[in-house]
This record gives structure tokens, C-alpha cells and sequence, in this order.
């Protein structure tokens, strides 16, 4: 059985879409930088990055709305690289909707249909048949200024599936909604998704969003993709410095290697009074300068002294935020640098919790961190 985020059956191809080489330049500006990648089947792809980072630009080019000044875009083994947007088997949702105020929600949905010359009966089926996908067949007659921000976005979804496309773009999906409707509506998303079985390629800068949506996402910068991968295997085993910061929270301890083995690696950090031991080898020759990244959630609070040998450090609670379900420690060690640590509330009441300006120790498992050398 079929991933509602897109995992593919078995014997699916892996490059569905494929773009190879892709280079966008807007006069001396290089927008996109040799861009080669391919999705899956069915799958739900993000392409993660901050603003100007060339992730918009790739959307528009497999949409058809920017022609690549270099490079090809495959999509089903059919090269589509110079075909105009509307002979392309794509629709894309765009971040403002772009629902016609004048039209009822079902005359909306069957625009498109429309303009094809799709038969009258066809038509009718099809919009409904998409209406009930997203749970808005009861608000067919309505106009778009009656609907909520929530509900403007499943007709504009309904109306991007209703044409049955080969592939689905999603701009920026879920900007325009509040946190909380946001969330709620994310795994909805993913679910109307899996039910059609449609690819789906989204842009956004919301890492938490591509986390919860995707099954797999390249993380942008400069034009470039940096890294490409699940949610787990980017945030777990990030390739940078920059994917480590930002692809959630990070604490990067700057040191040298000392020893190196195929099970570990000792490094030498002025941060720390003690060495940082890292159970895996890496390819970084001795005295080589690299930095270890801990994320804040794999970093113990404590009182008591540790007695391991290496991964510890103390300093001073400078400041506490009670998060619910966790508590946020920023501790600044004795070297001067400040660490986060995320803390479980189950760990301790919030009475017996270390405070502002007490001191504590920290420390974390050997199979905590993960060296990077850029």
C-alpha cells in the first residue's frame, strides 16, 4: 500500500520528474545554478529555502511560466523543456489562490474544464467528484469573499486536481493560514493528496512544513541544492553547517580532530573542558579544524557531576522558557559560548527544575553528534 506522503510502490521508477543540469539566469544574475535532481512516482517532494534562494524559480520552470536558459526537464520520459504551460500535463496552486471573486465556488472549479471544452455532463461530475474530495461540495454556490482562508484553499485545490494532472505544484500552500489551521490542515493535505495518488512538488520556507509534509526535500541556497533526502535523514545527518541551522535548532561546537578511529572520532574543542567523542569514524585527516553539530533535544540538564570522560560541560542557566511539553534551556558554558538544550517537562516539576543563573551540568550520548567539515 501507497505512503500518504508519496513513498513509492515497489518497481517505481525514481526520476518520474527529472531535471538535469537546469541553469536559470535573469541578466547578471545566476537565479538557479546547475540543478539536477529527480522525484519520485506519487511522492511528495518540497524544495526548502529561505526567500531568493532560486526554489521559486525551479517551480516556475517545471510549470512552464520560465524557460531554463540551460539544462533539461523530463516529466513521464517526455521532455518538456520548451512545451508552453498549458500543453504541460502540470497545475500549479499558487500562494494567493487566485480564486475569481466573481464566480461561485463551482464555477471555479470548472474553469479550467471549460476552457478545454470538456463536455457539460463531464464537467459536472468532475468538479463534484473534486469538491468531495476536499470537503467543500456543500459550499459549491458560494463566492470566494464567503469562504474562510481554510476553505478558499481547498477549492483552489480542488480546482488544481479537477483537470487530473500528471504532476502538482504547490507554492508557498499554506502561508496564508493561521498556525493552528495550519497544522490541522498540513496532514489533510497529505492525506487528499495520497488519495489521488498525484506527484507533488511544493515550495516553502517553513522547514516545519516540509517536515511534516513530504517524504522527501532538498534544502536550497544560492541557487544550488545543498542536500537531498527524507526529513529524517536531513535533519539527523545534516551535510553543512548551513542545513544543520536551518533545518531546525542546532549547537555546533567548533574544534580539531585529535584521534580518529572507524568507530569514533576524539575532537579537541575550546568550548568544552572535555574532548567531544563522536562513535563514527570520518575521512578528515588529523589537526584537520571541523565542527560537531548536537541537537538542543539530545542534551541532558543536570546538577551532578558527570563521570564520563568526554561530552560534558558546565555553565550557568541564563535564561528558561516553559514550552508545554518541553522546557528551552539556553546554558552559558564556562568558555563563554551558549547552548540550547530542550528539556522533557516530564523530567522534572517545574518547582524542581534548575533556574535562571543556577549552575548545571551538560552532556549527551556518543552517538549524539555529527561532524561536519563545512
Amino acid at each position: 500500500m501507497q505512503d500518504p506522503r508519496g513513498m513509492p510502490r515497489q518497481g517505481e521508477a525514481d526520476d518520474f520528474v527529472r531535471m538535469d543540469d537546469v541553469v536559470k539566469i535573469f541578466g547578471d544574475t545566476v537565479a538557479v545554478k546547475s540543478v539536477s535532481l529527480s522525484v519520485r512516482r506519487h511522492e511528495i517532494f518540497a524544495l526548502l529555502g529561505s526567500s531568493g534562494c532560486g526554489k521559486s524559480t525551479l517551480l516556475r520552470m517545471l510549470a512552464g511560466f520560465e524557460e531554463p536558459t540551460s539544462g533539461r526537464i523530463i516529466l513521464d520520459d517526455e521532455d518538456i523543456t520548451a512545451l508552453p504551460p498549458h500543453r504541460r500535463p502540470v497545475n500549479m496552486m499558487f500562494q494567493s489562490y487566485a480564486l475569481f471573486p466573481h464566480m461561485s465556488v463551482e464555477a471555479n472549479v470548472a474553469f479550467g474544464l471549460k476552457q478545454e471544452g470538456v463536455p457539460r455532463q463531464e464537467i459536472h461530475e468532475r468538479v463534484f467528484e473534486a469538491l468531495d474530495l476536499v470537503q467543500m461540495a456543500g459550499y459549491a454556490r458560494r463566492r470566494p469573499h464567503q469562504l474562510s482562508g481554510g476553505q478558499q484553499q481547498r477549492v483552489a485545490l480542488a480546482r488544481s486536481l479537477v483537470k487530473r494532472p500528471k504532476l502538482l505544484l504547490l507554492d508557498e500552500p499554506m502561508s496564508a493560514l493561521d498556525k493552528q489551521i495550519r497544522q490541522a490542515t498540513q496532514i489533510e493535505l497529505v492525506k487528499i493528496l495520497g488519495q489521488v495518488g498525484v506527484t507533488c512538488i511544493m515550495v516553502t520556507h517553513d522547514q516545519e512544513e516540509a517536515m511534516t509534509m513530504a517524504s522527501r526535500l532538498a534544502v536550497m541556497t544560492e541557487g544550488q541544492i545543498v542536500q537531498c533526502g527524507t526529513p529524517h535523514d536531513v535533519y539527523t545527518f545534516p551535510s553543512s553547517r548551513f542545513v544543520a541551522g536551518f533545518i531546525g535548532s542546532t549547537n555546533l561546537f567548533t574544534g580539531t580532530i585529535v584521534v580518529d578511529e572507524p568507530d569514533h572520532v576524539l575532537i579537541e574543542t575550546d568550548a568544552l573542558s572535555r574532548p567531544l567523542y563522536v562513535s563514527h569514524g570520518i575521512s578528515e585527516p588529523l589537526g584537520m579544524e571541523v565542527h560537531v553539530s548536537i541537537r538542543p533535544e539530545q542534551i541532558r540538564v543536570g546538577r551532578q557531576v558527570p563521570e564520563a570522560e568526554s561530552n560534558w560541560g558546565h555553565g550557568m542557566v541564563s535564561h528558561v522558557a516553559w514550552m508545554g511539553s518541553y522546557a528551552r534551556y539556553q546554558i552559558r558554558l564556562d568558555a563563554g559560548q551558549t547552548i540550547e538544550a530542550s528539556v522533557p517537562s516530564l523530567d522534572w516539576s517545574q518547582s524542581d527544575a534548575p533556574g535562571v543563573d543556577e549552575e548545571v551540568y551538560v552532556t549527551w550520548s556518543h552517538d549524539a553528534g555529527t561532524v561536519l567539515a563545512s
